[in-house]
C-alpha cells in the first residue's frame, strides 16, 4: 500500500511515518519511482511502535525493543530473554520522572499558597 493508505489504515501522519523510517523503525520497500510502499507487517509495527510510545519509551529504545515484541491481541508481549529487564528499567525510569514532577508541583503549590487572593470581578 502506499502513503496515503497506510496514514489512512494507521491514523499516523505521513510526516511520523517517515520520522519512523529515519529512526529505523520502519522501513517499507520502495519502488523504482521512490515511493514507499507499506505492508501489513508494516501497520502492524506502527501500532507497536504507537504503543511503545505511549508507553513512554523513546525511539531510540523502541528501535532496539520493536524486534523483542509480538502482539496478542491488543497486547503487546515481550519475546526476548532480557527484554522484561529492560523494560523494568524503562519503568524505573519513568517513576523517577514522575516522582521528580510531583515534587516540583509541590514546590510550585507551595508558592502559589502564598499569593494574595485574586480580586473577584465586579458584579
Amino acid at each position: 500500500m502506499r502513503m496515503k493508505e497506510m496514514v489512512a489504515r494507521t491514523g499516523v501522519h505521513e510526516r511520523l511515518l517517515r520520522y519512523y523510517e529515519q529512526q529505523g523503525l520502519l522501513a517499507p520497500d520502495r519502488l523504482p519511482s521512490g515511493y514507499r510502499v507499506y505492508s501489513e507487517a508494516d501497520v502492524e509495527a506502527v501500532r507497536r511502535i504507537r504503543c511503545l510510545l505511549a508507553a513512554g519509551l523513546p525511539t531510540a529504545t523502541i528501535a532496539q525493543v520493536l524486534p523483542c515484541v509480538s502482539t496478542d491481541d491488543d497486547r503487546l508481549v515481550p519475546t526476548c530473554p532480557d527484554l522484561v529487564a529492560r523494560l523494568h528499567r524503562e519503568r524505573e525510569r519513568i517513576s523517577r520522572a514522575i516522582d521528580e514532577l510531583a515534587t516540583s508541583r509541590e514546590m510550585l503549590d507551595h508558592v502559589l499558597s502564598a499569593a494574595p487572593p485574586e480580586p473577584r470581578p465586579a458584579s
